[in-house]
């Protein structure tokens, strides 16, 4: 650091203060507030732990953050699962493999809000006319169920982001050395075991970034929720963003909610910082 001179400290002088402004200030403003009774309009008078004590019993908040973990897990296991596929896709020799990369990262460009109004219109009514014409009834009544709305903020998620994993996937497979790959075939390997033994080590450092991205954005959803079920059928599909927003803006319980964000805050911290330790052990491992 003592190296560093004056143009240094310059260049990263913009991002170093939008940093200050954006992140850091809000945050230790909204961790003070969370300690009164402030609605947002009238001044605020400084009340301890009310307000955490109060959020563990909060039934609805509770509830939408058990429903926030649920779809969290599952989403990161087939937006992994599915990025890989598609990255394993593209990397082959193939002449249409520029087109289907263009293809699978194309919906991560579109807005939260208007996939989430497509995928109601496919699921609303899409679904409920191919069940009608066949008998289906599982296509029919789509998001007007929790577990419906559950599997809808799935889909819509993985559909979303798949492609933009795949990117970060693609990175990764496209630096494995050929000669790896050239010696095992030698040797009598299978698809299999080549993926098993050189593929899945080499790109392990990619599942330590992909997890992370794919925890953070899941556990922050909040667009997708709110265009595609809006919390419905009784806000039994309510995810933690979106029970903040309406605690704060919606019931004017500005220092309520701050506190169920910094609770919120502190839950996604750990567990991310916990996931990015063990993969990073696991890489060692490797």
């Amino acid at each position: 650091m003592r190296n560093r001179d004056l143009s240094f400290w310059l260049f990263l002088a913009p991002v170093l203060i939008g940093l200050g402004l954006v992140v850091i200030l809000p945050l230790l403003y909204g961790t003070f507030y969370s300690f009164t009774d402030w609605n947002g309009l009238t001044a605020s008078t400084f009340i301890g732990l009310d307000n955490y004590i109060r959020l563990f019993s909060d039934t609805q908040f509770l509830n939408s953050l058990w429903f926030t973990i649920k779809i969290s897990v599952v989403t990161v296991i087939l937006l992994n699962f599915f990025g890989l596929a598609l990255a394993l896709i593209v990397t082959r020799k193939l002449k249409s493999s520029n087109f289907l990369r263009t293809i699978f990262f194309m919906p991560n460009l579109i807005g939260g809000l208007i996939l989430g109004f497509i995928w109601q219109f496919i699921f609303v009514s899409v679904f409920d006319d191919i069940g009608k014409l066949f008998g289906i009834e599982g296509l029919q009544g789509w998001l007007s169920t929790t577990n419906t709305g559950f599997w809808g903020l799935v889909i819509l998620t993985v559909w979303q982001m798949a492609g933009y994993i795949m990117i970060i996937y693609i990175a990764y497979l496209q630096n494995i050395p050929n000669e790896l790959i050239e010696a095992a075939k030698i040797d009598g390997a299978n698809s299999f075991q080549r993926f098993k033994n050189i593929t899945f080590p080499l790109v392990a450092p990619a599942f330590t970034v992909c997890m992370f991205l794919t925890l953070s954005t899941s556990f922050k959803m909040y667009d997708q929720n709110l265009s595609l079920t809006n919390g419905g059928p009784y806000e039994s599909t309510q995810m933690v963003a979106m029970e903040i927003v309406k605690t704060a803006f919606s019931a004017n319980e500005m220092a309520y909610g701050q506190a169920k964000a910094v609770v919120f805050f502190i839950i996604v911290a750990i567990i991310s910082l916990t996931q990015v330790y063990y993969n990073k052990k696991r890489e060692v491992d490797m």
